[in-house]
């Protein structure tokens, strides 16, 4: 009876050990061309994209995967400019947001105005939700022609093309997987963010 038991839980810890929570495919994809040097977790988003509106303003799946991340993750959000009229111009203000760091504060402002109100036509509309968000309009203008902004609006479009990105809301982990939204648990907000938030915890260990 005892050495029943013993290669009963033998093979039990072999089970726990070897099983992975995720496939390849399904909940994630592996690129065919990892990227080195992009930041551990690095979301791609459009201030046009009414899906990453969702996804950041009404589920806030966004802060809630960043909260759960290890102590130290270095985790960055570019803006893409292939979506909509003004998609270069927002991609440069995305740039201003990130050096200045007011993403809290001008974020939710973008969103409601490119998705509900639609009162962003020109780039002096973009500079009037940063003074709405409490940025001075010498401060935004100062910096809005920066070296660092227009080195940050590279930087988004050269991490894009290389991940060969395709379509929005995006996260890719280490440069070399991407969460596959459409294979998560969709049968409630909370499990799906929770998925989504153990997914990138999962290939965050993986080499």
């Amino acid at each position: 009876m005892k050495r029943i038991w013993f290669v009963f839980m033998s093979i039990v810890l072999v089970f726990s050990v070897s099983a992975v929570p995720f496939t390849e495919g399904q909940q994630y994809i592996q690129l065919d061309k990892p990227v080195i040097g992009e930041p551990q977790v690095l979301e791609f988003f459009s201030f046009y994209c009414p899906h990453c509106y969702q996804f950041d303003q009404v589920y806030h799946i966004s802060n809630n995967v960043k909260k759960a991340l290890p102590a130290g993750t270095k985790i960055a959000k570019y803006h893409v400019d292939f979506l909509g009229p003004m998609g270069k111009q927002l991609t440069q203000a995305w740039a201003v947001v990130i050096t200045l760091g007011v993403e809290d504060k001008v974020s939710p402002l973008l969103f409601d105005a490119l998705q509900k109100t639609k009162i962003v036509q020109t780039p002096d509309d973009i500079r009037a939700i940063f003074v709405k968000a409490g940025v001075s309009a010498e401060e935004c203008n100062s910096i809005w022609n920066s070296l660092i902004v227009k080195s940050l609006v590279v930087q988004q479009k050269k991490a894009a093309a290389d991940l060969q990105l395709r379509g929005v809301p995006a996260m890719f982990v280490n440069g070399k997987y991407m969460v596959k939204n459409d294979g998560l648990d969709i049968s409630s907000v909370d499990a799906y963010t929770k998925q989504f938030t153990d997914v990138v915890k999962f290939l965050l260990t993986q080499k």
